[in-house]
């Protein structure tokens, strides 16, 4: 990647997101100010690799984007009032109030999460919006076709443009109704930073494990009594202690069994552990947990075990049990049936993997803990045919080599 590459990456990551979501405050139409922001950037590629890299790129992205917002509507011929609107971009106009949150990003996630859209099109809409992950990223975390997602957001945007949804600050009576959604987006660009789903895109994106983390303990600040808050931020610090160890020298994934527990970051597995005792006590006076407590309680219970081996089977089966209640969802019986195959055996798995067939024929996981199990049971072809087919379905190189990798140990 050369420094044009470089900083276009930066000025994307950094300014997307407030490019789009002011240029929609500004003229109330979410559709010319994406189309206005990406032509923004695609006269970044051709002018900065012919004459250099502003001094400020954020500025230039803005005020190109803004310029071609307003050629669209002049162009277009939109109402007087519009018009009215597009000036102000030339104006010294004041600071908007930011109301209860002060961090932009988390503001515009906030922003976008409103309740009068169905959850799963503000969660995608938010991803694309304000994520800044692509709608392939985005349908592959819904498990949908890009087509079918591309179509979801589309009329995410019809309905707030039809429905005059406004794009305005939250007010602390507002957080309650946004924060499910909120959390979704926050989960879900964690997962694409720990695991780029992408083939060419690199296995682990720091960047945005990073932000996501960054974003959630500032959440938490804001909303320090809410339980699926403080679950979620236990779990992602659970998760991200072990991110060291999860891609090899040779560019594999390693599996949760053969990484080196050594090199798990101590400080973060001792911040999720307290975190969880927290709602742990909670739980104990009455609480019920929620879906991202229960998921920190059983990545605490991993990241306890000294070894594999060691890992309480019986108590991650049990928080699976109480998971399968809030969520029963297919992914999480799927992950259920690692726990079952570890405590009742490999056969007990297969019946359970085997029932979910229908709805995660196209998920890799799915494929990849099927051959997981039959190479348990001695079914070694139909383990090699399994293991095909999730390399065929897997995302970045690293998944795939490790897939590899296992179905060519088969005997």
């Amino acid at each position: 990647m050369n420094d044009v590459e470089r900083a276009i990456t930066r000025a994307h990551q950094d300014e997307w997101a407030r490019v789009v979501a002011g240029l929609t405050r500004r003229f109330d139409d979410l559709d010319i100010a994406e189309d206005a922001a990406a032509e923004a950037f695609a006269i970044a590629v051709e002018r900065w690799s012919r004459d250099g890299v502003p001094p400020n790129p954020g500025a230039w992205i803005h005020l190109t984007a803004s310029r071609k917002a307003v050629d669209r509507m002049r162009r277009e011929n939109k109402r007087d009032d519009k018009h009215k609107h597009a000036q102000l971009v030339y104006e010294n106009v004041p600071a908007e109030p930011v109301g209860a949150i002060d961090d932009d990003r988390l503001r515009l996630i906030f922003v976008c999460c409103h309740p009068a859209l169905a959850m799963n099109a503000r969660v995608a809409l938010t991803l694309r919006m304000v994520g800044g992950l692509t709608v392939a990223e985005i349908a592959r975390a819904f498990l949908v076709t890009e087509s079918t997602m591309g179509q979801r957001i589309t009329r995410a945007k019809a309905k707030i443009k039809a429905a005059r949804i406004p794009y305005r600050v939250p007010s602390d009576a507002d957080l309650p109704d946004r924060v499910s959604g909120v959390l979704a987006v926050l989960f879900l660009v964690f997962n694409e930073g720990y695991l780029a789903t992408g083939p060419h895109a690199d296995p682990v994106r720091a960047d945005l494990t990073a932000e996501a983390i960054r974003l959630t303990r500032l959440l938490r600040d804001l909303m320090p009594d809410d339980g699926e808050v403080a679950g979620l931020l236990a779990l992602m610090l659970l998760t991200e202690a072990r991110r060291a160890s999860r891609i090899s020298v040779d560019g594999e994934l390693v599996p949760l069994a053969e990484q080196d527990r050594g090199a798990w970051d101590a400080v973060l597995i001792a911040e999720g552990h307290r975190i969880v005792r927290e709602r742990l006590a909670a739980a104990a006076a009455g609480v019920a947990p929620g879906r991202y407590q229960i998921l920190a309680a059983i990545g605490a219970v991993h990241t306890s075990a000294r070894d594999m081996r060691d890992t309480d089977w019986s108590q991650v089966l049990a928080l699976y049990d109480q998971l399968v209640t809030l969520d029963p969802s297919p992914i999480v019986e799927l992950n259920r049936s690692v726990a079952v195959a570890e405590l009742d055996g490999p056969e007990a798995a297969l019946a359970t993997v085997d029932r979910l067939e229908k709805s995660l024929s196209d998920y890799h996981a799915f494929h990849a803990t099927r051959a997981d199990v039959l190479r348990r049971l001695g079914r070694t072809q139909d383990a090699r045919a399994a293991y095909d087919r999730a390399i065929d379905l897997a995302g970045n190189t690293a998944e795939t080599a490790s897939l590899r990798r296992l179905r060519d140990r088969l005997r």
